[in-house]
């Protein structure tokens, strides 16, 4: 419940706050992009039930229904390139959060089509709402293998606190503000020693809290 309440006031506010932004950003994509405006995927939340996910647009309209690009850069064009390396792209999933189907902070959400090869101990990470960002985003999902990546999840889900949560979102903040976005930007993520840092800093403020 704690944990609700923080997502839905911090999300409302922020959306709140940035809604001139909102607003330049869609005017532009309008104009370079076409419409519509955002993108919307469904994909994997809370209980394994399936929810709409929404994006900016970032392709053009020769490739913004191709999935198989929403991870590939080849189809952006600058304006596409700025938004997804900035995460500004990310900014209507507020919306998402607002409505419950998403929290700030959880596992990544993950394709409806990848349901069937989940493990009965993988499914634990579908117990929370999946997060705009999370333990597993900030420790350097690139070089993790999957059985990896949900075993942190799982941890997440596990472990999570207020103190943890507060930790991942200032890595969050640092990671975007030096532009290192460790799953979009391979050329420029975490090297080994910093992942392993960074788990354990998370580690070390929960058993402090």
């Amino acid at each position: 419940m704690i944990k609700r309440g923080v997502d839905f006031s911090v999300s409302l506010f922020l959306l709140l706050l940035l809604l001139p932004l909102y607003i330049i950003i869609a005017i532009i994509i309008r104009i370079k992009l076409g419409s519509p405006v955002l993108f919307e995927q469904r994909l994997t939340g809370r209980n394994m039930k399936p929810f709409t996910m929404l994006k900016f647009r970032t392709l053009p309209d020769s490739t913004d229904n191709n999935e198989v690009l929403l991870v590939d850069e080849a189809g952006c064009n600058d304006l596409g390139l700025f938004l997804r390396r900035s995460r500004l792209d990310h900014l209507p999933q507020l919306m998402n959060v607002v409505k419950g189907d998403m929290s700030l902070i959880g596992p990544q959400p993950l394709q409806l089509s990848s349901q069937q090869y989940f493990t009965a101990e993988e499914k634990k990470r579908f117990s929370i709402r999946p997060g705009i960002t999370g333990l597993t985003q900030v420790s350097g999902i690139v070089h993790m293998k999957r059985g990896e990546q949900f075993a942190m999840d799982i941890h997440y889900v596990e472990n999570h606190s207020v103190t943890m949560d507060a930790v991942i979102m200032w890595k969050e903040a640092v990671m975007w503000f030096r532009h290192k976005r460790c799953e979009e930007a391979p050329d420029q993520s975490l090297s080994g020693s910093d992942d392993e840092e960074n788990l354990q800093d998370i580690h070390e403020w929960d058993r402090k809290r």
